[in-house]
């Protein structure tokens, strides 16, 4: 297995909240790109994920409470880097791709960057989990006006300015609020097409169709959400040094 080689200052901090992933771990973390660190978030796994994770040269953030929230959150704050992206622990998204997403914010053109998924081979996408996401699309699209397509995990975004949106949610509603008031502050935001590959493993929010509804209970909380100006949150144009 390849281990992660991550500076003491890395470029770029990517979060990956885990819970059980072992069998994915080695793949993901072997396409970190170079100069950048790996934060695995361990979510109360029991199958040695923490320990596979550090044996392969990740930083390790422990959060025990549960939630996909609550894990994205905790590596935030421990990010140190002047940009952070997220992606998925379970293999369906490779993190190399992230590197056009980080192109984006440092020359300017974008202050949020976010993955359209397009599913790569049989399974990848179940239709209940497709489902729920083009609904929600549908409703940010309202919310927003912006013409955004998928609310996937494979995003970047400057540190600071995300750290001063706010964001309270610590279960599914969590990328959601981050697009939501990500708009409300003024934000640039723009979609990349991305390969979305089957997941290794068995998926513990959208893998049927109960959890599937509870996510969307989850986003459509955040969606009621009262919008608040730029002045409230913190528009990431002032947060920027470029």
């Amino acid at each position: 297995m390849k281990a992660v080689t991550t500076s003491p200052s890395p470029d770029v901090d990517v979060v990956l909240p885990c819970l059980d992933e072992a069998g994915a771990l080695p793949w993901v973390l072997a396409r970190i790109p170079a100069g950048w660190r790996a934060l695995v978030v361990d979510n109360g796994s029991t199958d040695g994920s923490a320990r596979i994770a550090r044996g392969l040269g990740a930083t390790v953030v422990t959060e025990p409470r549960r939630g996909f929230g609550a894990a994205c959150h905790a590596g935030l704050t421990a990010a140190t880097a002047e940009i952070v992206c997220f992606c998925d622990c379970d293999a369906s998204l490779d993190p190399g791709l992230l590197r056009p997403f980080v192109g984006e914010i440092r020359a300017g053109t974008a202050d949020l960057v976010l993955g359209r998924r397009r599913p790569r081979g049989r399974g990848a996408w179940p239709a209940h989990a497709r489902a729920g996401n083009l609904a929600l699309a549908r409703m940010l699209r309202r919310r927003t006006g912006l013409d955004l397509h998928d609310l996937g995990p494979l995003r970047a975004a400057r540190r600071e300015p995300l750290l001063a949106l706010g964001l309270t949610d610590r279960r599914s509603g969590y990328p959601l609020q981050m697009v939501v008031r990500a708009a409300d502050a003024g934000w640039r935001i723009t979609e990349r097409d991305v390969p979305y590959l089957p997941r290794t493993g068995a998926s513990k929010v959208t893998g049927t169709w109960r959890g599937t509804w509870h996510a969307v209970r989850d986003m459509r909380g955040v969606l009621a959400e009262v919008p608040a100006g730029p002045d409230a949150r913190g528009g990431a144009h002032e947060g920027n040094s470029r």
